[in-house]
């Protein structure tokens, strides 16, 4: 009788490929690697500031409104990962959806998304460290994020834990993983006994989400609120890493669907629970300490300095497996494309180390994150830019899967129902509607060039429009690199 793992190499070798990837995950380590990616204490840590700063208390409601979006994302993603359990999923799934140029676009658009993503990510540090000790600020005194020290100390932090992570995500799936599921394990009960204790020292009750306390009042609301849903749409991303790790996890036609779910299921619940919990026990709605210094303000002057440093210490931790997460997706993505030729250099970045891991991929990763940000060394306003255009490329590569399956949809080819494998039914064409309408809208959103979120001290023009300058930039190289690859030279059989 042959095995679990046979069985799932005769699986992949229908698309193509051939088992070069450890096969060593289960359910946990697979839900854990989306949850990391999405990690509710690295984000919310980070941006609660941004949140309330321009909507007030009632900002709260963005939240639920990006979880049903994302919701509507995830069920397609999850369809997809029962049809097509290949790394480097959303190129992948773009690729068989439409055409080899479409889904070359969608695998380059998500990589970059992914590399910005992982120094994005290392930046908060900055938000914990120094709080939890003085000799973290290793340049000036000023820890803020908008400030000139503050920045400069975020690259200097962020750059030591980028190669930390590289060196780790090296070593292989296995060591990545148990650091990974172990990290997750703490930053879950971490946030649960959070919640519990925020509740525990209510300043307020839970009404407070039904007031703008807080927001700026200038009578437009609206745009305050819809940029306040930044924070909501940061966090709830990188459900689809279970995804990325189909070629190394056992059954992953059930495993990786149900990871995918759970993931931003439990994220969108916790965090939310998080949220709430946090506005009802800040200590003051209108001192403008919210809008400044976030979270941890609230934990620190409400359950004290020891308690408080503790749950920043789970948040450092939560920081180190989000970011060490995310560039394992990164690195797998560059190991699916460089497979199919698709990426220069691609003999080198598919080759597979003796522990089963593409090593290449993890150092570039790791080096062209770490050149992110020391080229905006000093530069306060590197945060809100680095943000905004991880959320938008990784949005505009959800699309790029999600649009292709509408049209697929409507044309008769949904993806096909298998017995006993994850499937939307007569509910996919909703369904997929929401998530591309879903899409779009936070894609415009949260590029659109506003000074007061991008450039609030009018330092430099193109601050304003860096999230659409680069990423125009993103797609010019992408076109450029494209044009190099023989189109006809490309891309296994596809099943």
């Amino acid at each position: 009788m042959p095995s679990a793992g046979s069985f799932d190499a005769e699986d992949l070798a229908r698309f193509g490929y051939r088992q070069q990837l450890r096969r060593s995950l289960g359910a946990y380590a697979s839900f854990a690697a989306g949850f990391s990616f999405i990690s509710v204490l690295t984000t919310v840590f980070q941006l609660f500031f941004i949140g309330f700063s321009f909507g007030g208390s009632a900002f709260f409601w963005t939240w639920p409104m990006v979880a049903v979006g994302q919701l509507a994302v995830a069920a397609c993603f999850a369809e997809l990962a029962a049809r097509y359990p290949i790394s480097g999923c959303i190129y992948q799934w773009s690729r068989r959806l439409s055409t080899p140029t479409v889904g070359w676009f969608t695998g380059w658009t998500m990589l970059v998304g992914q590399i910005v993503t992982v120094a994005a990510s290392a930046i908060a540090l900055q938000v914990v460290l120094p709080t939890l000790w003085s000799g973290f600020q290793i340049t000036g005194e000023n820890r803020s994020l908008t400030s000139t020290t503050g920045a400069t100390n975020a690259v200097l932090l962020g750059s030591i834990l980028i190669v930390t992570t590289t060196v780790v995500n090296a070593l292989g799936v296995r060591i990545m993983a148990m650091i990974n599921s172990v990290g997750v394990t703490f930053e879950l009960v971490g946030v649960v006994a959070l919640i519990v204790l925020l509740l525990t020292h209510s300043e307020r009750g839970p009404a407070v989400v039904l007031h703008q306390t807080g927001a700026p009042d200038d009578g437009r609301y609206l745009g305050l609120f819809l940029i306040s849903s930044l924070m909501a749409a940061t966090v709830m991303l990188g459900f689809d890493s279970a995804g990325e790790l189909a070629e190394e996890t056992s059954d992953p036609r059930r495993t990786a669907p149900k990871a995918i779910m759970r993931a931003l299921l439990t994220s969108s619940f916790v965090g939310g629970l998080l949220l709430i919990a946090a506005l009802m026990a800040a200590p003051s709605l209108t001192d403008g300490q919210l809008a400044t210094s976030g979270l941890p303000y609230v934990l620190t002057s409400s359950l004290g300095e020891t308690v408080g440093k503790i749950f920043l210490a789970d948040v450092a931790v939560a920081i180190c497996v989000c970011t060490l997460a995310i560039q394992s997706a990164a690195m797998r993505m560059m190991f699916s494309m460089s497979r199919d030729g698709a990426l220069p250099f691609s003999e080198q970045l598919s080759a597979v180390s003796s522990r089963g891991t593409p090593v290449l991929p993890a150092i570039i990763v790791g080096v062209l994150a770490v050149t992110i940000l020391v080229m905006n060394l000093g530069q306060s306003a590197i945060f809100a830019a680095l943000v905004s255009v991880e959320v938008v490329l990784i949005y505009l590569a959800y699309l790029m899967v999600t649009l292709p399956m509408l049209v697929r949809r409507l044309s008769g080819g949904a993806p096909e129902a298998r017995s006993g494998l994850f499937s939307l039914g007569r509910w996919g064409l909703l369904v997929n509607i929401v998530a591309v309408a879903f899409g779009l809208l936070i894609a415009v959103n949260v590029a659109w060039p506003r000074a007061a979120v991008y450039d609030p001290a009018a330092a430099h023009w193109y601050l304003q429009y860096f999230a659409p300058l680069f990423i125009a930039g993103s797609f010019l190289g992408g076109a450029l690199a494209w044009r190099r690859r023989r189109r006809s030279s490309l891309y296994p059989q596809q099943t």
